[in-house]
């Protein structure tokens, strides 16, 4: 919440600690000189908040300015002033800044960009990563965030910040169950977690559902449709928050049996495909997990299966240097979840290949077992990455952006509703892991079923989940003061038409792509699983 502390009258979004400040490895022109801070200086932007009691241009929209200090003697200023300060905002930015703008000359060749992501990866998975993205231009898109990062850098922002998911596409958003063995719906990925720009989020989900739309070959009409759905859900949401108690926003979740998201309402579609997906989910448990992935040894213990490349045994070293980690991992767990772990141990470890834009990092599985060889337990222990935001933000804070296994699972409990019970980080061989279950009772909402009104629907859905992530660290009053009220179309009109755009040159990439592999310059190999 913005707090008034400074005696010069100032607007502005980006914290008033400059990033240089507490970053002194990243210069001033390392970041787009549209995120750099800057006050708004303009008299209409005075003179149309003055119509609020108080100057609102003496409110300095802060909430991470400080992050994480806890101040609990300074009031915060009330709703209504932060949602007119965000609304002055438009002065600065207008709505129509959001969409398409010429591509830079000096745009990076995207399969440079590819190529400098994939240094440190195992690399006789390269290949494998390679192939997955070149399966179609949505692969393509999952796969090159590090493509998107620098583009979405160039464009425009409020200044507004929060804990961004950093790679919140249509396929980010998923089922998983809570540790009440509910079923919610929510994001599901958060390896590229960072401060920055609540838009680039969503300008990301806006251009997953195009370029996911495009792929199931969706008549352009229609997708234009699914993304505004998303937009709007978005712009509602933080609309019906903004007002809201913290402790609403916080604890509000989206169970997948009961969705009931403000602005529409499901059709029975959509309600039978997310019957289906929670239906899948809730067979995917432990039990059924060890019936897939392990088999007995001669001795009759478990074991992993051998199924190369995707799930392949790893040696003893590797498998004594991940039960260290995970022994380590055990002390960033809340101590009543440490009590539970400890009657547990590890039976076997293997490495995993996971995803389309993690192939190639260090992803193991452990299992462990229990009370008997039936209780078990599936951690996956996956390596975290620099954010492929990470040069064009100043990032998370310290303590939490010195081990980025830390920052995904700090990132994690800010944004999701309900959380993973197990979730923590450890190190392992010098390099940073986080800890998560694995596959319990998680699920999806396929992209097959994204036509008709199930596409708009879902793309409602996740805008209005990426609006509450994001009301959990940012100021949804602010946002809300920006985006404005439904009435308001022009933002969801203009993030249509820079989706569309993205769409457009999302494809030219992916032809790129195709060329580098067709010359020899990157090596596919077969992927099983395609």
């Amino acid at each position: 919440m913005a707090k008034v502390d400074s005696p010069t009258p100032q607007l502005r979004g980006r914290p008033r600690t400059d990033p240089m400040d507490r970053h002194p490895d990243i210069s001033s022109s390392d970041l787009p000189s549209s995120h750099l801070p800057d006050a708004v200086a303009n008299e209409s932007v005075m003179e149309s908040c003055a119509r609020v009691d108080g100057p609102a241009e003496d409110i300095v929209l802060e909430p991470l300015a400080d992050f994480p200090h806890i101040d609990l003697r300074t009031p915060g200023e009330p709703w209504e002033k932060r949602r007119a300060a965000g609304k002055c905002l438009r002065a600065k930015v207008p709505h129509d800044g959001h969409g398409p703008a010429p591509v830079p000359e000096d745009r990076p060749d995207p399969v440079r960009l590819i190529e400098e992501a994939q240094e440190g990866r195992q690399d006789h998975l390269i290949p494998l990563r390679v192939a997955r993205m070149a399966s179609s231009p949505f692969a393509f898109l999952r796969g090159a965030a590090t493509v998107m990062a620098w583009d979405l850098a160039q464009t425009p922002t409020s200044g507004i910040d929060v804990v961004m998911n950093g790679d919140a596409h249509i396929s980010n958003f998923g089922l998983f169950g809570t540790p009440q063995r509910d079923i919610v719906l929510d994001l599901n990925d958060f390896d590229e977690v960072t401060i920055g720009p609540w838009e680039w989020d969503l300008k990301r989900l806006c251009a997953s559902i195009e370029v996911a739309a495009r792929d199931l070959d969706v008549p352009p009409a229609e997708r234009r449709e699914a993304v505004i759905a998303a937009a709007h859900g978005y712009q509602h949401t933080m609309t019906d928050l903004a007002p809201q108690g913290s402790l609403d926003v916080w604890h509000r979740a989206a169970k997948a049996e009961e969705l009931d998201f403000s602005g529409i309402a499901i059709d029975n579609e959509s309600r039978d495909v997310v019957h289906r997906a929670v239906e899948k989910a809730r067979k995917r448990h432990n039990k059924s997990l060890l019936g897939q992935l392990g088999e007995r040894r001669v001795d009759g213990g478990w074991r992993f299966r051998d199924e190369p490349p995707i799930l392949t045994w790893v040696d003893d070293d590797t498998r004594e240097a991940v039960t260290a980690g995970l022994e380590r991992y055990a002390e960033t767990l809340p101590p009543e979840r440490r009590f539970m772990l400890n009657r547990y141990h590890v039976v076997d470890v293997a490495h995993r290949v996971v995803g389309v834009g993690s192939v190639g990092t260090r992803a193991y599985v452990a299992l462990l077992c229990g009370n008997s060889d039936q209780d078990v337990l599936f951690l996956q222990v996956k390596e975290a990455v620099r954010p492929a935001h990470a040069p064009y933000v100043a990032g998370m804070p310290e303590p939490y952006a010195s081990h980025e296994g830390e920052r995904v699972i700090y990132g994690q409990r800010l944004l999701q509703a309900v959380g993973d019970p197990l979730l923590g980080w450890t190190t392992i061989h010098d390099r940073p892991f986080y800890v998560r279950q694995m596959k319990n009772m998680k699920g999806e909402i396929p992209i097959s079923c994204m036509r008709g009104q199930p596409l708009v629907y879902f793309s409602w859905a996740y805008g209005a989940l990426l609006a509450r992530a994001h009301a959990r660290t940012g100021d949804a009053a602010a946002i809300a003061g920006y985006c404005g009220r439904d009435r308001h179309g022009d933002l969801r009109e203009a993030v249509a038409d820079w989706a569309r755009a993205y769409g457009e040159r999302n494809a030219e990439d992916h032809r790129l792509f195709l060329d580098a592999i067709a010359s020899g310059r990157l090596e596919a190999a077969e992927d099983p699983q395609l």
